[in-house]
């Protein structure tokens, strides 16, 4: 009986390896922070006091720039961004980074908007693949316990 017990156990943990590899149990804050592609994003999350945010209950939807994204912006911008005395500032464009609720790609359609955790909206396009305001998708629907990250291409800026 004993023997079974720990063959089937060793089975389903060896099963349920792949599933944890995918994702599953870690919030935004921990996925980006274990991908190298989102040190900057990270690094910006931290300076402007959101990781407990983005760790919360959610869900959240947020549109996650690369480290390519964030050096494509203007020399300087960012170092200027992560000093203390623009705080705000940085936190207004991470928070048009993000949208209340959990929104996959499947629920997107051509045109439509969505109102951001910062106030303004973004414009969602799907004609020419999927695209958030200037920024293109290059990989959805990276699940989350507390929602869903898409990667974008480009820092996106409120209006």
């Amino acid at each position: 009986m004993f023997r079974r017990t720990y063959l089937a156990l060793t089975a389903a943990a060896l099963m349920a390896g792949p599933a944890f590899a995918d994702n599953h149990g870690q919030d935004i804050v921990d996925i980006a922070a274990g991908n190298e592609s989102f040190s900057t994003l990270v690094a910006a999350v931290q300076a402007a006091d959101l990781v407990d945010t983005l760790k919360g209950d959610g869900p959240f939807t947020v549109f996650a720039p690369t480290n390519d994204a964030f050096a494509a912006l203007p020399e300087g911008t960012v170092e200027d961004l992560l000093k203390p005395e623009n705080k705000d500032k940085l936190a207004a464009i991470l928070t048009y980074h993000v949208v209340p609720g959990k929104v996959m790609s499947t629920d997107l359609s051509d045109g439509m908007t969505a109102a951001t955790v910062q106030g303004s909206e973004v414009t969602i396009g799907t004609s020419d693949g999927v695209t958030v305001d200037s920024a293109k998708v290059v990989q959805a629907d990276i699940e989350a316990t507390n929602g869903v990250i898409h990667v974008i291409d480009t820092v996106i800026m409120p209006k």
